[in-house]
């Protein structure tokens, strides 16, 4: 990550001040002339050397620094860590190794510990500009029985000139910033009770009179103490140096760019957008104070939530008789049931599969997703009770929970009951043969015939009925017919959700989009159900662009 992390201390003589500072160093790209074995080797040892050089040439500017100014000795070379697998090296010092980020963290400190603070003054905040870099800051105290209130203010800070990227990396920042801070505040709090018990603090000032002239002296002399003297931390500076350059890795490479051949699809919108809410929410939990089990409840549905989203690789992981594509599910269930099934998925019906083997109803999952926008999928793999409708449009269920009797008897359901074949044969059976193993019975209260449409349907038919087309040329084809289709979405969702057009109006679009005729009853619910699955980003970019309009009309 090319950024800067500082620990920064409102001195109490001496005002804002940098305690300590690690930066990432890229090495340098090789040139024609520069490939010698030996000489990365002793450029490390030459950057060693330089960082006492500029140490020891410090030692005057050193020499107006207090305790609680001074992180590092002035003879002492700082901390080099080095990447073994990029060749970055991760240097700790004092101060930054380069004058001009001097000047940037100088002012990165100053702001963080004066004007650009939240309130409380404890706590995250972000500021910054184009010229002296962006700023992602978080202030706290550390107890301190000999300091004004009992206690020193202190800032972590990390500085970029990416504002994006390190408004991206906000949630992962606080969440790992939150555990330094934490740690440091619990040691120092262990070292201010022992003090206090000893010598009660409070109770001496008070018997005393009191002179703002002479109140550092009244401490004797400590009136600027040095963290590790606060902590009683010996290695806390290399303890700092190790959680910095972590930090700085680890938010490098959470964060990488990709491609994207064209416009991001509404699924990769949908996909950045959950994983910005996970984010947000796990740094909630992390800085949840009480309430715990509001907390652990909200997290429990979360994560359960969270476990339908399959990546493509972990298809392979299951264990077990498993569903490998729509053709194989198809080929198991036979044209008439799959077809029935396929028609609740595009509805938007809840789809429920009853059985005694999750992995199998996780495989059937998985394939059945590749139906819908990623933003109408909505599940529960396996539950050992059954969750309504509005929370789940994919539900597994152990075989004895029962259904109750509304689910059972709606149009709005289907249900997939796995059985265990009875088998009078011990030969093995293949995990291919899952016909050999289960028998599926498919039930449901709709009597509305599926043979007709919609449109989209009978197009995925022609495509799994054609042995000629490869898995991989019908998966790109489904992609193909979902992107026509989510474009016709966002088509009418303009058209009818934002501009507010009558049913004529409506009605003479959805026949531009070729959704009338044969099936037009069914193509109108499956756009309806598909609007849900649109992103906030573009529903969010609509909204704006109306207004933005009305406003120029207006005026």
């Amino acid at each position: 990550m090319n950024a800067l992390v500082a620990l920064c201390h409102f001195c109490e003589l001496h005002g804002p001040r940098t305690l300590f500072c690690t930066e990432a160093v890229h090495p340098p790209s090789p040139s024609p002339g520069s490939a010698i074995p030996g000489d990365r080797d002793r450029e490390g040892d030459r950057e060693g050397e330089g960082l006492t050089m500029r140490a020891n040439s410090s030692a005057t500017q050193r020499a107006d620094m207090c305790e609680g100014c001074r992180s590092l000795p002035a003879s002492h070379p700082g901390f080099v860590s080095v990447d073994s697998e990029t060749g970055i090296r991760y240097l700790s010092h004092q101060h930054p190794r380069q004058p001009q980020l001097f000047s940037v963290v100088r002012q990165a400190c100053v702001r963080s510990l004066s004007c650009e603070v939240c309130p409380g003054r404890e706590g995250p905040i972000f500021f910054g500009d184009e010229q002296h870099g962006f700023v992602f800051s978080h202030t706290f105290f550390i107890k301190d029985s000999l300091a004004r209130g009992f206690q020193r203010w202190y800032s972590i800070v990390v500085v970029a000139m990416d504002r994006i990227y390190l408004i991206n990396s906000w949630p992962f920042l606080l969440r790992h910033l939150r555990l330094t801070i934490q740690s440091l505040q619990n040691t120092a709090l262990k070292v201010f009770d022992s003090e206090q018990c000893v010598c009660p603090q409070r109770a001496v000032r008070m018997n005393s009179a009191f002179s703002p002239a002479v109140f550092p002296h009244q401490r004797s002399g400590n009136a600027a103490r040095s963290l590790t003297s606060l902590t009683q931390h010996q290695n806390l500076w290399a303890s700092l140096h190790s959680s910095f350059s972590w930090l700085l890795k680890a938010c490098g490479s959470r964060l990488t760019e990709k491609l994207l051949e064209g416009a991001p699809t509404e699924d990769t919108l949908v996909l950045i957008e959950r994983q910005t809410e996970q984010e947000e929410e796990m740094s909630g939990w992390d800085g949840a104070e009480g309430g715990g089990s509001n907390s652990q409840a909200s997290q429990s549905e979360s994560v359960q939530a969270k476990d339908f989203q399959f990546d493509d690789g972990r298809q392979e992981d299951l264990i077990g008789p498993k569903f490998k594509s729509l053709r194989h599910l198809r080929q198991v269930l036979g044209t008439t049931d799959f077809r029935q099934l396929t028609w609740h998925v595009l509805m938007g019906n809840q789809v429920i599969w009853r059985g005694a083997d999750p992995g199998l109803i996780q495989s059937a999952f998985n394939v059945l997703k590749a139906l819908l926008p990623v933003g109408c999928v909505r599940a529960v793999p396996y539950s050992p009770h059954y969750e309504e409708a509005y929370r789940c449009n994919f539900l597994g269920l152990s075989p004895d929970v029962p259904i109750p009797a509304h689910v059972s008897s709606s149009e709005f359901s289907l249900l997939v009951d796995v059985l265990n074949v009875e088998r009078g044969c011990v030969n093995p059976v293949s995990d291919d043969d899952i016909l050999s193993l289960y028998q599926f019975n498919i039930s449901s209260a709709n009597t509305q015939p599926t043979d007709k449409g919609p449109t989209l349907l009978n197009k995925i038919e022609v495509a799994l009925s054609n042995e000629n087309l490869s898995v991989e040329v019908v998966s790109l084809c489904l992609l193909c017919l979902k992107e026509e289709w989510m474009n016709k979405v966002k088509v009418l969702f303009k058209f009818s959700k934002v501009d507010g057009r009558g049913k004529e109006d409506t009605q003479k679009v959805l026949a531009l989009l070729g959704a009338t005729g044969p099936g037009e009853e069914d193509n109108v619910r499956l756009l309806k159900f598909w609007m849900t699955g649109l992103s906030k980003l573009y529903k969010s970019h609509l909204m704006t662009a109306v207004r933005s309009g009305e406003r120029t009309l207006s005026q």
